[in-house]
Order: structure tokens, then sequence, then C-alpha cells
């Protein structure tokens, strides 16, 4: 019960600071207070508005917000998010164009399940919608999933790919950013060998920790030196009574949070005051700079513990991907009879969470596949998310990776498997 009071703790540490922020804001907005100006009480409102803003975010998922495309003809085409297969775990998601004719390309997209909803990956959606059928892997917050669906580690998230990439035929081209990129190489490697018919057109792996150790970061030493009977220990609890998951062990986004902003802390402090004067001053809106961002960067999700703890031990502490020992069910899945799927490595020069070298490991570990269905880009000057959103992703890796796709387009021998709805559950 330990593990379950210290989950509700936490939740009612978040609920409280969102209630002092909303009873300050309240408190300091008072009407009758507006006969004798006071620029603390300005200041008071503004931390109050701010605080409960930011606190009632952690628990939001947020919308993905998708603006209409402009088509060929000029005019402006909704985008509807369909759930393609439904699971316990995560949901295989269609953004459908209304009336354009569906593009040649067909991509899909495998968002992190790394603390944050796949809506962190929106601006690269927003990119790529103009020129792909598009699809993107949707995780679910563990705390939503009855313990009653089971456990869900890396060898459950790559047959999860493996199901996908099956359901879109082999005419898919596939892009993984970040944290899926070592899981995703794996799923296509269990693809070469158990079903080769069904194997993506390409791969895309994009700033993702294939070997660790090929340069060291702070991610790759914390995870060499934790031991995991302490890290379960101090990091795993149980959801709480007030959630679907009730009982299930996760790794709590609220404490991943903690993590990410502890990084950083100088920076995140600054920006908060920073943006408290602005509210004082009356120079922020609804959607500034500051509201944008962090507006998404708080919204946290909860892991299960399963797939967390499998992740340090078997991606970071063992390099099962970057040694070529990962398995799945007890089967060696072997990186080397990767022959058909072209693969393309991203990299940025300033990744201070994937640094340059740990992704174009790949390559290496493609042995069975010809050099010229073997590409990488280093893009200068770019940080971790640099080189998935923002300008350096919009200008450059973009443009380098749609030609790469186009070098290397399948067309479907026969018709995509159809897969069961409930496939993935």
């Amino acid at each position: 019960m330990k593990y379950m009071a210290s989950y509700d703790l936490m939740e009612t540490m978040r609920t409280t600071n969102q209630w002092l922020g909303a009873t300050t804001l309240a408190m300091a907005s008072y009407p009758a207070f507006a006969a004798i100006p006071n620029p603390a009480l300005n200041w008071m409102a503004a931390w109050g508005e701010v605080t409960e803003r930011s606190f009632a975010r952690m628990t939001v998922k947020p919308d993905w917000g998708i603006p209409p495309v402009v088509g060929a003809d000029g005019a402006d085409h909704p985008v509807l998010i369909e759930k393609e297969i439904e699971g316990a775990f995560g949901d295989l998601v269609h953004f459908v164009v209304q009336g354009r004719d569906t593009p040649k390309r067909k991509i899909l997209l495998v968002a992190p399940m790394s603390g944050h909803y796949a809506t962190l990956l929106r601006s690269t959606v927003i990119s790529l919608i103009p020129d792909a059928d598009l699809y993107i892997t949707d995780w679910h917050n563990a705390r939503d999933i009855p313990v009653s669906a089971g456990k869900f580690d890396v060898e459950d998230y790559t047959l999860h790919l493996v199901d996908y990439m099956r359901h879109l035929g082999p005419d898919v081209h596939v892009i993984a950013v970040c944290q899926p990129a070592p899981l995703t190489l794996a799923a296509t490697a269990y693809l070469a060998e158990e079903d080769p018919a069904a194997q993506p057109s390409s791969l895309t792996l994009i700033g993702g920790p294939i070997d660790p150790d090929a340069n060291a970061t702070e991610v790759t030493d914390f995870g060499n030196r934790v031991n995991m009977g302490h890290l379960q220990e101090m990091m795993i609890q149980r959801v709480g009574f007030k959630h679907p998951g009730v009982g299930r062990k996760v790794y709590p986004g609220l404490l991943q949070l903690n993590s990410f902003i502890s990084m950083n802390s100088e920076t995140h402090s600054k920006a908060f005051s920073d943006q408290i004067m602005r509210v004082a001053k009356g120079e922020a809106s609804d959607h500034d700079k500051h509201n944008k961002f962090y507006d998404e960067y708080l919204c946290v999700m909860d892991m299960p513990a399963e797939f967390y703890l499998s992740t340090v031990k078997r991606i970071f502490k063992d390099n099962e991907i970057g040694t070529n020992s990962f398995s799945v069910a007890g089967k060696p899945v072997d990186i080397g009879k990767i022959t058909t799927v072209a693969v393309k490595t991203v990299e940025g020069t300033k990744d201070d969470i994937s640094a340059p070298g740990q992704c174009i490991a790949a390559l290496a570990l493609c042995t069975g596949l010809p050099d010229s269905k073997k590409a990488s880009h280093l893009e200068d000057g770019a940080g971790h998310y640099g080189i998935f959103a923002g300008s350096s992703w919009r200008n450059n890796i973009r443009p380098l990776v749609l030609e790469f796709i186009d070098a290397n387009q399948r067309v479907a021998a026969k018709p995509a498997k159809s897969a069961n709805k409930n496939a993935a559950a």
C-alpha cells in the first residue's frame, strides 16, 4: 500500500498547488481591491494565474489541434483523426485529410512512450500531413489502463509495432523519433525473419539510443550506474483509487516531469518568473510562446512499470539492441536479417539526450543491408528536439527524409493484411 500512498501524495501536492493558484488569483482579483491600486496584488494575481494553469495541465491529454491542409485546388481541407486500430495500451491513429486524393507516400510515425503524449510530435505531424498519408502511434496513459489488461514491456511494444507494420503493408515508410528507435529497428528485423513480405519500404531513425554506449550522455550514465532494485523501490508506484488503472504499477508522469525539470532547473525557473512578470504587466496572452511550450511540456503520462524497467535494463544497461542480442518471447532478433528495408539515421550535433554516434550505430548493425540502402545525416547545431521539430527539421531534415522515402518507394504486391481492430489490445 505504500506505493499507492506515495502516488496519491504526489497527486495531492499537484492538486493543492493548483488550488492555491486558483485561490490566490480569485482573492487578488477581488473587485473591491481595485479601488486602491497595488502592484503587489497584480503580482499575486499573476502568480496565481501561472501556477493554476501550470499544475492543471499536468493531468490533461492535449488536443491534436491540426489545422486544415491547403490542397492543390487552393482550398482548405479539414483533417479528421481516426483510430485505425484500437488497443488497451495504445492506438494506431490515422490523419485523414478530407476531400483530397491519397498521397503516394504512406508514413507511420512512431511516437515515444517516455512520459509525454504523442501530441509532443504535433509540429512534426503538421509538417508531414500535406505530403503524406500519415499514421501515428498514440500510447495511452498507464493510469487509465485496468490491471486486467495485463503487462506491457519492451517486447510487447515491439510486437505492437509489428502488428501496425503488417496492417499498413510493405509500402509504408516508418519514422521513429527518439526512444522508440531501437525497438522499431528490432520490430523491422523481427518482420524480416518472420514475415518478409510485410517489411516496410524504409526506416528513418531520429535521435534514438540504438547504441547508448557509443557516446555517453547524462541519460546513458544514469542507466548504467543505477541499481535495478533501487530503481524499482524509488521510482515505481501503484495507481491510486481515483483512476481506472487502480493498483497498476507505473512510473508516474509527475516523477518523470520532476526529472525533466531538474535537468534544466535554472532555465525553467527563469521562464516561469519571467512569465509571471509578463502577466502582471498585461504583456502575456493565452497562446504566447511560454504557454504554447509549457501547455504541452507539462502534460505528462504514466508509463507501465514493466516497460520503464525493461527499457532501463535491456536498452541501456545491457545494451541488447546495440550488441544485437535482443529477443522477443525467447526468440533472438537478428538485425542483420534486414536486407531490403532502406535505413536512414538522423542526429544533431548538440543532442544531449541521444548524442551523435548512438543512432548511426544502426547502420553498422544492418550487416545484411547494402550500402546503397543506408543513409545518415548529422544536423549541425541542432539539439534533441530540433531534429524533429523547429526550423532544423522543417528547413533541412524534413526535405532529406522525404527525398529518402521517394528514393525507396515500394509498391505493395498485394493488399495490406486486414487487421482486427483490437489486434494490438
